[in-house]
């Protein structure tokens, strides 16, 4: 009778399959989606990764200075940079009360055929100090980060008494 298995034998082998199948499913599904994980992506990554039009996607960075240009029906334009690069934005709504030039921003919404960026969400930092890590770490990469007046060039003050 050695080809029998005992009671303990078969329970330790039918989960030792079941996290098998388990792992395998889990493999999978982040495998599918190992391109949407990412909390966002700089106007550089966008540009380089050569993202398809239509594809959903957040766009992060700082509004660049000078770019915001409200229209009408609540349409508002400015353009997001991560100090190389600039994508264009549009977006149709009522922006956050944070929201303004200088300023962390992460959108969502998808590139038209264009290069021109359609959010349909638009978030701002929450108060004078937060902006998302993934945010502070591509202004790092690019050489810019926080100064004591906003944000800019590493070591340019911006308010700042002379």
């Amino acid at each position: 009778m050695q080809g029998r298995m005992t009671r303990k034998q078969r329970r330790l082998a039918l989960i030792g399959a079941g996290l098998s199948v388990l792992g395998i499913a889990a493999a999978l599904v982040l495998f599918a989606l190992k391109d949407s994980i990412v909390f966002f992506n700089s106007p550089t990554d966008v540009v380089e990764k050569h993202v398809t039009p239509g594809a959903r996607i957040r766009l992060g960075g700082l509004v660049k200075p000078g770019t915001l240009v409200r229209g009408d029906n609540l349409l508002v334009r400015f353009e997001v940079t991560d100090g190389n690069t600039s994508v264009p934005v549009s977006y149709i709504g009522i922006l956050p009360d944070l929201f303004r030039e200088g300023q962390g921003v992460v959108t969502e919404g998808a590139l038209d055929g264009a290069g021109h960026f359609k959010a349909d969400n638009v978030l701002a930092k929450h108060d004078e100090t937060y902006m998302p890590k993934e945010v502070a770490d591509a202004l790092k990469k690019q050489g810019h980060w926080k100064t004591e007046g906003g944000y800019g060039l590493a070591g340019e003050t911006k308010g700042a008494a002379k």
